[in-house]
């Protein structure tokens, strides 16, 4: 196991996964909880199962694969279904989480998570990594990313911690409004420091 685990966060469209791969390239074993929640959901799986028992055959693609944009959009707009479905999936993903975190080899591991804070998943992590953004930038970004309308956006941007209470809880920041040479400055300098803490746990 890593001896020492950062948690990786930020909002919607804050570009999480492109500062994740920079350290990837360091060596640094990354557990992704969007990973995690998209294979407990294959097919066949149990949890698949429930899913499409409750919500019906038509969230699925004709790939035998859950329609994630179209449960997105139910869970968002039903609050009794998305309780119905965090009470399913959040028991299994901590699970998994916690079985990658133990078999993570890195000096430091990154665990990431959108919701690391809100789904108080910071317990697992000795330090809290926030990619920053401001809500403008979440907006546009994530709207050309996904291809999903401006509502759907402002309603999962509302489901996630405000901007300034994600950064009160931040040991360590990466503004990513600058140049992409900046943010790999900003990842090569933090690594540097992770490495340091790692080595004296």
């Amino acid at each position: 196991m890593s001896n020492f685990i950062v948690g990786l966060t930020g909002g919607i469209g804050s570009g999480k996964t492109t500062v994740a791969n920079i350290f990837a390239a360091y060596g640094v074993t990354l557990i992704d909880a969007d990973i995690i929640a998209r294979d407990i959901v294959k097919p066949q799986t149990p949890a698949l199962v429930k899913i499409v028992e409750r919500f019906g055959n038509n969230y699925l693609g004709a790939d035998g694969y859950l329609d994630r944009a179209k449960l997105r959009e139910k869970v968002f707009n039903d609050s009794t279904a998305k309780q119905w479905l965090n009470n399913l999936l959040h028991p299994l993903i901590r699970s998994t989480i916690g079985k990658e975190l133990s078999a993570a080899k890195s000096a430091y591991c990154l665990l990431i998570a959108p919701l690391l804070i809100e789904n108080k998943l910071t317990h697992y992590v000795n330090r809290v990594l926030v990619v920053d953004v401001d809500e403008k930038t979440q907006l546009t970004r994530a709207m050309l990313r996904d291809n999903n309308s401006q509502t759907l956006i402002k309603n999962i941007m509302k489901s996630q911690l405000p901007r300034q209470e994600r950064l009160a809880v931040a040991d360590d920041i990466i503004d990513n409004t600058v140049a992409l040479d900046k943010v790999h400055k900003q990842v090569e300098k933090l690594h540097q420091f992770y490495l340091n803490l790692a080595s004296t746990k």
